[in-house]
């Protein structure tokens, strides 16, 4: 029989069409993954969105991209069929791509905040509505069951394209926002925003240019749209008489066949309640770690590790992990007699997915604990520099004091009545004529600066929080008010502040030479303000005044908790599917992985709604509450799992035969309706 299939599979060629399709697919997912991946940052370091709105845009556009997948599936099966659908929605979403690179340019005065929402709009809609459609197209190019083998391999290439887009963009794509200025900034986002952009569009090319070998076939109905009918028409029409059970009551209409796979369906289903929590975790590796990352310290040594690239160890932690669960961790267990069956190892995978948040929330302790002290309710803070080549001091009505290495802070400044006038008197022992005022009104939880140079004293409103994304931040105050050149020791780069710009400015890591004299050195995290004096053009004086301690916290302890998410990961989201699979009619097969995507929106609507609250300041309480929330969701999946009885392969609607099968066979998922998600998930 091995030789007479062999015989078969070679009379027929492989389908060339399917390299079109790989390559389409490497296009877009390196566009998807490369947008999302810098999303965050750009949500709060350029619109300057607070951390919890960003997170809610952020995962409201996730939502949206695994809601959309359900009216793309219906699109393609009841009206345009595969190649019309992924072609139409394709432009939308390079449409969309192309729009949020142009809102990043400010120059062009887009309103950026909404039509950043609209872009993100345009590729949830586009993203979305093609997911279903891609690996099903790719699967109609395929003679079954007589080029079942060769679908296994196509399925092979579509899987590392997704993985191989995914990887590379989640590393280029932060490197080309940080590494690269344009339009006046220190950072590029059109050109990180761009890139995926013009993939997509040469995605829509590609993909477009392999008609003439495509084999196109017609829409024959949507499954998921069937059972939603069924449904509702059972809901509906309660005047037919007792039954035995709700459903019942459609049987007359839909027939005896899709009225019991829709019961099989509904008892998998309900192993489905408690899923959307383990995406509402899992999906924070893109928001919430990446704030993370933001505070602590990515040397090492050789390279910094930019905070949006921690996400690309998941993906590389997926292509370690599934091979060594396969044929390492399950067999060792098995003998072991232990997660022997699906519902265990979902039950395992989500407690994983709550130590992993656990994990997560003490990393956040100990981040809060190097963090700045701000001014609270009723408080304000003051810090004063004296880069004058005289001694000064200072009265005022509320405090008085005097510099020491020419640096004085008072953070303790009480405002009772939500704002105080504090008026200071500074002058010089040695220079008798040196003598200014300054008049500030102080606002309570307010941080203010004031420093003085040769002519006179300025003040300034301050900032001593870290940076957005994790940069430093440099104030520059000189003596005579010149212009000063930094010059970065290692890379040549040269960076100048003008005259009189006492401006917080986000500069490289490393060490600097100053007017190509004095040296200071600037690390990840920390909040600098340099002053220079005694400015000669031989000479100058260098003082480095740490405000903001920089990151001492190494980015690479967060390994360990994305080591437990993925592996928990491969025991929940690859064995629910599996679970799913062997559990479910085959005639329902395309619908479970419709659900499965909405338990990921859902998931995503979740982090939305718990995040609308604003339930904590610390981030620290909002990974417990999180781990909280998905220790009560495994005790939920248990008490299911308990009371779920497996169904057998011996009831008919389990082992008929169609054209899917071979597939079936070979643990492929079915290219039939909705997606095949199971590759495609893995992000």
């Amino acid at each position: 029989m091995a030789v007479d299939k062999e015989r078969q599979v070679k009379k027929l060629p492989y389908p060339k069409s399917v390299f079109f399709i790989v390559s389409n697919e490497f296009c877009e997912r390196f566009s998807f993954y490369g947008m999302r991946t810098i999303l965050i940052l750009y949500l709060t370091e350029i619109l300057f969105y607070p951390e919890t709105s960003a997170k809610m845009i952020y995962h409201g556009f996730t939502m949206f991209v695994y809601f959309f997948p359900l009216l793309g599936a219906i699109i393609s099966d009841s009206w345009l069929g595969k190649f019309r659908t992924i072609l139409y929605i394709s432009i939308i979403y390079a449409i969309g791509s192309i729009l949020l690179s142009l809102t990043a340019i400010d120059s062009l005065k887009i309103p950026q905040k909404a039509f950043t929402i609209i872009s993100l709009l345009l590729i949830a809609m586009g993203t979305g509505g093609i997911k279903p459609c891609v690996s099903a197209f790719g699967g109609d190019q395929f003679i079954l069951p007589q080029q079942d083998l060769q679908l296994v391999m196509f399925f092979s290439f579509f899987y590392f394209s997704i993985n191989a887009g995914s990887l590379l963009s989640t590393f280029i794509t932060p490197l080309l926002r940080n590494n690269v200025e344009c339009f006046g900034n220190d950072s590029c986002y059109p050109l990180a925003f761009a890139i995926p952009g013009i993939l997509m569009v040469i995605s829509i090319f590609v993909f477009a240019s392999g008609k003439p070998m495509y084999r196109i076939k017609k829409p024959k109905g949507n499954v998921f749209v069937n059972v939603v009918s069924c449904m509702w028409y059972a809901a509906t029409h309660k005047k037919s008489g007792p039954v035995d059970h709700w459903l019942d009551r459609a049987e007359p209409k839909y027939g005896a066949k899709l009225v019991s796979d829709i019961k099989s369906l509904l008892k998998v289903l309900v192993i489905y309640i408690p899923i959307p929590v383990f995406w509402a975790l899992y999906d924070q590796q893109g928001s919430g770690w990446t704030f993370q990352a933001v505070r602590m310290n990515g040397n090492i040594g050789f390279y910094t590790i930019l905070p949006d690239q921690m996400q690309v160890v998941n993906p590389l932690l997926i292509l370690a992990f599934i091979p060594l669960f396969t044929y390492g961790v399950y067999p060792v267990l098995a003998k072991c007699n232990l997660l022997t069956t699906p519902l265990q190892r979902l039950v395992c995978g989500g407690f994983l997915a709550a130590i992993a948040f656990g994990i997560s929330a003490l990393v956040s302790l100990a981040l809060e604990r190097t963090y700045p002290t701000l001014p609270s309710s009723g408080e304000a803070q003051i810090r004063m520099y004296d880069t004058t080549e005289y001694n000064c001091t200072f009265t005022s009505n509320a405090f008085n004091g005097s510099f020491k290495n020419r640096y004085f802070e008072n953070t303790t400044i009480k405002v009772p009545d939500g704002e105080i006038n504090i008026t200071f008197n500074f002058i010089s022992e040695s220079n008798g004529s040196y003598k200014h005022e300054v008049s500030l009104n102080i606002a309570e939880a307010k941080t203010y600066g004031i420093y003085l140079d040769n002519e006179g004293a300025y003040n300034y409103t301050d900032n001593i929080e870290k940076s957005s994304d994790g940069y430093p931040l440099v104030r520059t105050l000189v003596s005579n008010g010149s212009k000063v050149t930094y010059t970065h020791t290692h890379s040549g780069k040269t960076f100048s502040v003008l005259e009189r710009d006492d401006s917080l400015n986000r500069m490289e890591t490393g060490s600097y030479d100053v007017n190509g004299k004095g040296q200071v050195e600037f690390k990840l995290g920390g909040t600098y303000t340099v002053l220079v004096t005694n400015v000669t053009p031989k000479k100058v004086t260098v003082y480095n005044i740490i405000v903001t301690d920089p990151n001492s916290i190494h980015m690479l302890w967060l390994l360990i908790q994305y080591v437990i998410i993925t592996a928990a990961e491969i025991m929940f989201s690859i064995t629910g599917l599996e679970f799913a699979y062997s559990q479910a009619p085959i005639s329902m097969k395309s619908v479970l992985q419709a659900c499965w995507l909405l338990t990921t929106a859902f998931g995503n609507l979740l982090i939305v709604v718990i995040e609308s609250f604003d339930l904590f300041e610390l981030q620290s309480n909002d990974f417990f509450l999180y781990t909280g929330l998905m220790v009560v969701d495994v005790f939920l999946l248990m008490w299911l799992t308990i009371r779920y009885k497996y169904v057998t392969d011996e009831d008919s609607s389990f082992a008929q035969e169609d054209e899917d099968v071979g597939l079936e066979d070979k643990k492929v998922p079915p290219v039939e309706g909705v997606d095949n998600l199971g590759f495609d998930k893995h992000n």
